[in-house]
């Protein structure tokens, strides 16, 4: 496995695989990484042959700086992981190599539909951090595929959009959420729970998974599910900042009648903001 810190020396392998006719896929993290992020690995492994993974904490998505400051930054264990999981390439910029004019000077890219809703209310700026550094990376890797996890849905579908309205060369796939045992979406953030905080943690899928089951079984009155699913949160001890019913393509608010939809919701619980979401195809 090769490390590598500068655009230089990464724009040099990627060349070297170019002249070899390989293909490239990207797997864009921020490190602290756990077995979710090993899947996206293995399935990127699965569909190119070689593979980029980047560990890069993101300053430009952060609204809170005492968050960015807090973010576990694990980068020894980091290499061992992928070594382990035979990652061809790692790219471990500084802020420097991505933002050498500095973030205030930096060109910022918005995607109107995604980043005005849900995650994008409650958090001002992250999405356009998350697509200008994803924009950027794509650009210095210059990938054919990039992986991304469908636990970030909105994240997933603002960066297909963004691909798909600035005409870049590259394919964007989603991997489904990996999980643990008690069907916690397995997030770096989940570190910030206590033990006890962990184990209450994983009703937030068994929400999701409840307010699926009444949409199946007919209950069209989508805003009382969405309110009694954010009251219960509540009553666990959440402090949610929304569940709700979504298009699955759109994240519009979902109505009557719709068949393709996404049931995405948010909550704080301790020092942790958890999200998840599930698919609901009532087709």
């Amino acid at each position: 496995m090769h490390a590598v810190a500068g655009v230089d020396e990464l724009r040099q392998q990627i060349n070297q695989w170019r002249e070899d006719k390989v293909t490239v896929a990207f797997v864009p993290t921020m490190g602290n990484l756990h077995q979710g992020h090993l899947s996206l690995l293995k399935k990127a492994q699965a569909l190119a042959d070689k593979v980029v993974v980047s560990i890069f904490v993101n300053p430009l998505q952060f609204d809170d700086k005492n968050d960015l400051s807090a973010y576990p930054r694990t980068l020894e264990d980091d290499l061992n992981k992928l070594e382990t999981a035979e990652c061809d390439l790692v790219f471990t910029p500084t802020a420097n190599v991505i933002y050498p004019n500095g973030m205030a000077e930096q060109t910022i890219i918005t995607v109107p539909g995604m980043d005005d809703k849900l995650c994008g209310q409650a958090r001002a700026g992250h999405f356009d951090g998350v697509a200008t550094v994803v924009a950027k990376l794509f650009n210095m890797v210059q990938a054919d595929i990039a992986v991304f996890g469908e636990k970030d849905y909105q994240q997933l579908l603002l960066i297909k959009k963004m691909v798909l309205d600035l005409n870049l060369p590259i394919r964007i796939l989603g991997a489904e959420t990996y999980r643990e045992d008690n069907g916690l979406a397995m997030s770096s953030r989940n570190q910030y729970l206590t033990a006890q905080q962990r184990e209450s943690a994983a009703t937030l899928y068994q929400t999701l998974l409840s307010v699926r089951k009444n949409l199946e079984q007919g209950d069209t009155e989508l805003r009382t599910l969405e309110l009694n699913a954010f009251k219960h949160l509540q009553d666990l001890g959440f402090k949610p900042d929304y569940v709700d019913i979504r298009h699955a393509d759109s994240l519009e608010q979902a109505e009557q009648g719709d068949k393709s939809l996404r049931v995405l919701v948010a909550a704080r619980l301790g020092n942790a903001r958890l999200i998840d979401n599930i698919a609901c195809n009532l087709a």
